[in-house]
């Protein structure tokens, strides 16, 4: 299925998230991920004098290097364009993130060891969203497929129950994780 025909319109704002998995020699993991925003116009700054279209309002990049428990060993995070001369400052905080795992509970206990206000919300947001997926997309199937344990996990998978496809009432649930299945509600 895909969209209708657009309407006339003129595009005004583009934000860019690009996420790579990639497979270290030494049996690490790096999980990349990058945002960039940008205007068709040009926009008001007082820090920068003034953004020209196309040059990028918010250009930030985050390197989480994690082991096969997705516990993250080390994280590099940099701003090299932003709205605000401070707001590089703000990627210090994220080393407070060394040691943590990705899974269950990790957005809270993020928050937690970085605060509300002492972090970027567009690196925070990538790092819990777009990077914790592209991480588990990442490991997990090479981790299953190395170790020959392709079989259905005995806990139930952290994915039933976030998307359509895989409620717990759908027909995949039914066929892949068939002790997790729950007879549609009428």
């Amino acid at each position: 299925m895909s969209f209708s025909k657009a309407k006339p319109r003129k595009q005004i704002h583009s934000r860019n998230i690009v996420c790579h998995g990639y497979l270290r020699e030494d049996g690490l993991w790096d999980i990349e991920g990058s945002i960039l925003d940008t205007k068709t116009y040009f926009f008001e700054n007082i820090d920068r004098d003034g953004i020209a279209p196309g040059e990028p309002i918010h250009h930030m990049t985050i390197r989480l290097t994690v082991d096969n428990n997705l516990v993250i060993r080390s994280i590099e995070a940099s701003t090299s364009s932003s709205p605000y001369l401070i707001c590089p400052d703000a990627v210090k905080v994220y080393s407070k993130l060394k040691g943590l795992q990705i899974g269950p509970g990790w957005r809270r206990e993020m928050k937690k060891r970085i605060g509300e206000s002492n972090g970027c919300t567009h690196i925070s947001d990538l790092i819990v969203g777009p990077l914790a997926v592209t991480a588990y997309q990442t490991i997990i199937p090479k981790i299953q497929k190395k170790s020959g344990n392709t079989q259905k996990p005995r806990k139930k998978p952290l994915h039933i129950n976030r998307c359509h496809a895989l409620k717990d009432s759908s027909p995949i649930v039914k066929r892949d994780w068939p002790e997790y299945y729950q007879k549609p509600q009428n």
